[in-house]
């Protein structure tokens, strides 16, 4: 005899668990880097001109810039926050996707901003550096 189905079956609740889990993190992310925007840019702009990643003739501008990145992050929808990061997805394992869409938003338009010179390394060089700042408002495990 065939056996049904059980939608409440253990392998489910799991894979349901992981999803909550996940989504309470992507909130909790997102309210800190809102609430704390000028405070994370500030330091991730300080960290990306240590690092020469960026070369700017205005710091000032670049934190407004990432100020207004950090704030209408949590205004995306799903869709373009993962058509944003899809090009560098497996970058690393366990990404933080404010990192990946930082460092994409980096790469791909904060490049032609005219007060934005250059932009140094490879794309884990500038992950990496944005990753440091901002994998602090992820929630620990």
């Amino acid at each position: 005899m065939a056996r049904i189905a059980n939608p409440n079956s253990s392998s489910e609740k799991a894979a349901n668990n992981i999803d909550r889990q996940r989504e309470r993190e992507r909130k909790f992310m997102l309210q800190n880097c809102y609430r704390h925007a000028d405070e994370l840019s500030t330091k991730l702009v300080q960290r990306l001109l240590d690092k020469h990643i960026v070369e700017t003739s205005s710091e000032s501008t670049l934190r407004e810039l990432f100020s207004g990145q950090l704030s209408k992050i949590s205004d995306l929808e799903e869709f373009e926050v993962q058509f944003k990061i899809a090009p560098l997805r497996g970058l690393v394992t366990d990404p933080n996707f404010v990192s990946l869409y930082l460092t994409q938003y980096i790469i791909e338009d904060l490049l032609d901003h005219p007060l934005v010179q250059d932009v140094f390394g490879d794309d884990l060089d500038v992950y990496r550096a944005v990753e440091s700042v901002i994998g602090k408002v992820r929630p620990t495990s």
